[in-house]
């Protein structure tokens, strides 16, 4: 019986890994690396295998500019619910600008990978033009607040408030802020690409 509930809690640690390595926009190797971890033990805890050390733990969530203890933390609600005052917050590369930082909150729980529900709030002035995003999947955007600017492949689209777009993630595809002030999106991601 224990071991079938450290295997889930492996499992889970690993999806959390997974999930947040890859919104970093690091791979195994540039996590290991930066946590001074070898690269098989991510991908080991990634497979929700292995039993790692208290200092490795600390050394990864450290690298995945996380507390510890909501890398670790026990996730008996996550199940369903995500209430207001407990969104995780999606971490910042450590050194990214100021007008880079883009506040990203999940809605859904942080194991759910099949969809992700994401607010993120746009600082003025942003843009990833210079690092557009390609990756498997479908994203569907809706503004709640500014103008959000979309470029999908050769396709620029100006969005204000309440208007929404559906696209494909392996065309690449940039947001900038178009308004003075903050601007918020509500997004939903999806591996699945029709």
């Amino acid at each position: 019986m224990s071991e079938e509930v450290d295997a889930v809690t492996v499992a889970d640690l690993g999806a959390v890994i997974r999930t947040t390595r890859k919104r970093l926009g690091m791979s195994v190797a540039d996590l290991a690396t930066r946590a001074g971890v070898s690269f098989g033990l991510v991908s080991e805890l990634e497979r929700g295998k292995g039993n790692p050390s208290f200092s490795s733990l600390s050394r990864l969530a450290a690298a995945l500019d996380m507390p510890l203890a909501a890398l670790v933390s026990p996730r008996a609600d996550d199940a369903m619910v995500v209430r207001g005052d407990q969104r995780t917050h999606i971490p910042v590369a450590p050194g990214t600008p100021a007008s880079m930082r883009v506040v990203r909150e999940l809605l859904t729980p942080r194991t759910a990978l099949v969809i992700q529900l994401i607010r993120s709030t746009l600082p003025p002035g942003f843009s990833n033009e210079e690092q557009p995003f390609r990756h498997l999947g479908t994203e569907a955007v809706t503004v709640e607040s500014g103008v959000l600017i979309v470029v999908h492949g050769e396709r620029r689209v100006r969005l204000a408030a309440g208007d929404s777009i559906t696209y494909p993630c392996s065309v690449p595809h940039w947001w900038a802020n178009g308004d003075d002030g903050e601007t918020v999106v509500l997004g939903a991601v999806s591996p699945i690409e029709p």
